[in-house]
């Protein structure tokens, strides 16, 4: 039924000024003034400006931002690894309300970024990012449309109008566990930003939900079309390859939560981290490139660990890694 009704709940909420293309189970949504060329603003923002319009944007919706959730999770993953997990106990145990709802600007730590050949990640993909979330119990299906609509809304405040905007994706009901889901992705002019996910319960599915989200940093890329090593390293690009550039942006993270390196759980990660680096990068100390991640993470939720413990801590534990 779910499938059958979201492209007339779709249409219903976007408007007329909207395409809609279904070809099996495929849907495509276009806006009918799609194709201009996109020219991105001469205005940067700059990352706390940037999370400000967020902010506001869902503000004005009547959408408020939620606390973060810890980095260390510790349920069915070590750290955590997507906004979506704020809503466990309601999605998964049907428990009354989820550990937060609404804009969830949420640090998160993934071993899975595509790679080439040579195991480098590919552009647009980070091992530490912040997954800029909506995640929202709904009692009936047609809040989804209306939660993709106000989304429309809130990227036009940062200059990603909808007409550069495609969505699509299979009406295909997927299932993972307790939950099952169908999944909308969306681009900018070209650049894949993310999805938004309709959420049940499997034996309840009165239990609905909405994950809207994307990350940070892609929406800053989709925004400036700078250079993503230049967008996100800033002025540490070219100081080191831009692998250890990550992994150094996800230690900092991670040791700022006061994960530290451990044979196991979560600090296994960070040990993980720590080991990529190389001799000749250790050599050079790593305070400017920590100072700089530091204070990009520390603007989105106060770290428990200062920089200069973490600085100290990673360069310990790179010392006892590449000791003979």
């Amino acid at each position: 039924m779910v499938t059958a009704q979201l492209p007339g709940i779709l249409r219903k909420s976007l408007g007329p000024r909207w395409e809609f293309t279904l070809d099996g189970d495929r849907l495509t949504i276009e806006h009918a003034h799609g194709g201009s060329p996109y020219h991105p603003p001469r205005h940067h923002l700059p990352w706390p400006d940037l999370l400000a319009t967020l902010e506001s944007a869902f503000a004005d919706l009547g959408v408020p931002r939620a606390e973060c959730l810890p980095l260390r999770w510790g349920r069915e993953t070590e750290l955590t690894i997507s906004a979506v997990q704020a809503l466990d106990p309601y999605l998964k145990h049907r428990q009354p309300a989820p550990y937060c709802r609404g804009f969830l600007p949420q640090p998160v730590v993934r071993l899975t970024g595509k790679r080439d050949e040579h195991g480098n990640l590919h552009d647009g993909f980070l091992t530490s990012f912040v997954n800029a979330s909506r995640v929202q119990p709904i009692t009936n299906v047609s809040e989804y449309g209306t939660i993709l609509d106000e989304w429309l809304t809130v990227l036009s405040r940062l200059s990603l109008h909808a007409r550069h905007i495609k969505i699509y994706g299979h009406l295909k009901v997927w299932r993972r566990r307790q939950v099952e889901g169908i999944t909308l992705r969306y681009d900018h002019a070209g650049l894949p930003l993310g999805d938004i996910v309709l959420l049940w319960n499997a034996d309840a599915p009165s239990y609905l939900a909405v994950d809207l989200g994307t990350a940070l940093e892609r929406l800053a890329w989709a925004r400036s079309r700078r250079p993503w090593t230049d967008l996100i390293h800033g002025r540490m690009t070219g100081t080191a390859p831009p692998a250890v550039l990550d992994a150094i942006r996800t230690a900092t993270l991670l040791l700022g939560h006061g994960i530290t390196p451990s044979a196991r759980g979560a600090g296994n990660i960070t040990r993980r981290i720590a080991a990529t680096i190389s001799q000749t990068t250790a050599s050079l100390g790593f305070s400017t490139a920590v100072r700089a991640s530091y204070a990009y993470w520390d603007g989105l939720s106060p770290l428990a660990t200062s920089w200069p413990e973490v600085t100290g801590q990673l360069e310990q534990e790179v010392a006892h890694h590449l000791r003979p």
